[in-house]
């Protein structure tokens, strides 16, 4: 398999397509091997419109929405990053491409193990994982600048938006299959929030992702 055709391939037919233009973000698919990142078993699939199991019942997100979310947060070189779901390791190292330092959370230790094992061979040295549950909050480093969850919660829990620092912002698909939005969140002062819906997707849900209270009778 020509690896380098196919990350073309990808970014010219998949990515730009979804409105992914930022150069920025481009150059940064070429230099960070999404292959390398994927589990061994799946390595021909790196680069396909897919999410790719990565085992425990977690997925690699599509690349056309890693690229588009990665974009959306306009990420600087001063900017300290909640990620929620570390997974792969592969949008960590991502993030960790653009800015200062990131904390990544996962709730599977096994996947923890991996991704670290990825990013120290990579040289990632502004990067720290963490075990546990954040899918409602991470406060340990907080304030961020950017948080970006990298799994769905059908309710966006409060204690993201209150961990943001003056101009943060924060990057969440909100809602539940069929329809789900990725949601864009900027902390203007504080307890001042702006929210923009930026487009429709559907992807799995965080483990335990708060959740809407649903009456039965």
């Amino acid at each position: 398999m020509d690896m380098e055709q196919a990350r073309f391939n990808m970014v010219e037919q998949q990515i730009r397509p979804w409105d992914v233009l930022d150069d920025a973000v481009l150059d940064l698919l070429y230099k960070v091997k999404r292959e390398d990142y994927v589990p061994a078993v799946y390595r021909s699939l790196a680069f396909t419109d897919m999410e790719i199991p990565l085992g425990h019942g977690q997925t690699m997100l599509s690349p056309k929405l890693e690229a588009r979310m990665l974009q959306e947060l306009r990420l600087k070189p001063t900017d300290k990053v909640l990620e929620v779901g570390t997974g792969s390791g592969y949008m960590t190292a991502l993030l960790a491409s653009l800015a200062k330092h990131v904390y990544s959370v996962e709730i599977v230790p096994d996947l923890k193990s991996e991704a670290e094992a990825k990013l120290n061979a990579h040289g990632f040295d502004n990067v720290t994982l963490e075990v546990g549950d954040a899918a409602k909050g991470w406060l340990q480093h907080a304030p961020y600048d950017v948080i970006v969850l990298t799994g769905s919660t059908p309710l966006l829990a409060e204690g993201f938006a209150n961990a943001l620092a003056a101009g943060g912002r924060l990057l969440a698909i909100v809602g539940e299959a069929p329809v789900m939005k990725a949601r864009l969140v900027r902390a203007v002062q504080p307890g001042v929030y702006e929210t923009q819906d930026l487009f429709e997707t559907c992807v799995a849900s965080l483990a335990n992702a708060p959740r809407l209270e649903k009456f039965v009778f």
